[in-house]
């Protein structure tokens, strides 16, 4: 093998490393957040709410919304708090999440979510429902930078 051969894919070798490392989430940050949502239906239902996310110290409000489809009674209300992971800015947290899940409360019970956006910002959160309502539905939803 030539010298100048060697060297040159040996150039588009680094060229190729150095645009993974700079491709790779590597800046991702996290972030915590806290909403309260509140949630009703027979069979199909709607949701809706509002909250922060605590970003690189700056506070950001949030719109909640979303419907679910399925086994779906009652209303109730929950407050939920936690963490958002694989952000690199406040944006990133908006966007579309779906979760298939089950869950109920007859005046309270405790939710446990873990859910992922099309832009790969990570939820995990916490929360205690209040309410009366039974679910085992697929349930979308959306969150808003205001």
């Amino acid at each position: 093998m030539k010298l100048t051969s060697l060297s040159s894919s040996l150039r588009a070798a680094f060229l190729v490393v150095a645009a993974l490392v700079l491709a790779t989430p590597a800046f991702a940050d996290s972030g915590s957040i806290r909403f309260t949502v509140l949630k009703g239906g027979w069979f199909i239902g709607a949701s809706g709410g509002s909250g922060s996310l605590t970003f690189r110290g700056k506070s950001y409000p949030i719109s909640i919304g979303g419907i679910s489809a399925g086994l779906v009674f009652g209303a109730s209300e929950t407050r939920f708090a936690g963490r958002v992971h694989n952000i690199s800015r406040a944006s990133d947290v908006g966007g579309v999440y779906v979760a298939a899940g089950a869950g109920g409360a007859v005046v309270a019970g405790a939710q446990v979510i873990r859910l992922r956006n099309e832009k790969g910002a990570v939820l995990e959160l916490s929360g205690r429902q209040v309410g009366l309502q039974v679910n085992v539905d697929l349930s979308g939803l959306s969150i808003a930078l205001r």
